[in-house]
């Protein structure tokens, strides 16, 4: 487990000179450690190495892994970061500090029902198809400004800012600064973008938060 403390230090370095080369505050951009598929132990060895935001796809693989650890760490903030079902709504508003995955109205105002029956408000970002890949989750980015309006208006939930997953194989970069004219302007201060292969670069477009999983946990099976 050494080399996730390894792993995170040589992360964190690059996000500083990312950050530097942006000509950005040091520590402006948050890391979002991926740990889906890996067991409870390397996020405990992360969280032995001072890191606390993490993100998982799965609902239900989260729920094996996270309560205990959040109980022991209060500080410890979980970020879903894969798509969300609506059956799986009451078990992630329960357990997710962020939702990063908002895709539709269904979703939108089923979100909405759980978030005032329970009484807790995880962020939520809305995930944009920046590259409209019909095998990717997110909402069209012309339909983006119509789902937040929506979000406002209708469902009584006021988004923190967007995330997206640019098309694998070419430059992330228009993609990551469409991204960002879309947050700007529906005033959302948060930018999810930017993974192992191409945070720097979602850092010089103006990442707000970067999730960052093999590069730091290795790859697994």
């Amino acid at each position: 487990m050494s080399d996730i403390a390894a792993g995170l230090a040589a992360i964190r370095s690059r996000i500083a000179a990312a950050e530097t080369a942006a000509g950005r505050a040091p520590g402006s951009v948050a890391l979002v450690a991926v740990a889906k598929t890996h067991p409870a132990e390397a996020v405990i060895a992360a969280l032995a190495a001072g890191q606390r935001l993490f993100g998982e796809n799965r609902v239900q693989e989260a729920k094996a892994k996270y309560p205990d650890l959040k109980a022991l760490h209060p500080d410890l903030r979980l970020h879903l970061i894969g798509p969300l079902q609506t059956n799986k709504v009451r078990e992630a508003v329960a357990l997710f500090d962020v939702i990063e995955t908002l895709d539709r109205p269904k979703l939108a105002r089923v979100l909405a029902d759980e978030i005032e029956r329970a009484g807790r408000r995880p962020d939520i970002l809305i995930q944009v198809n920046i590259g409209r890949e019909p095998q990717k989750a997110g909402i069209d980015p012309d339909q983006a400004d119509t789902l937040i309006a929506l979000c406002r208006s209708e469902y009584r939930l006021e988004p923190s800012g967007l995330m997206c997953i640019p098309p694998a194989g070419e430059d992330p970069a228009p993609h990551f600064r469409r991204l960002g004219e879309l947050a700007a302007r529906n005033g959302l201060p948060v930018r999810s973008m930017g993974m192992s292969e191409d945070f720097p670069t979602a850092i010089a477009c103006g990442a707000t938060h970067v999730r960052v999983g093999s590069a730091i946990f290795g790859h697994r099976g």
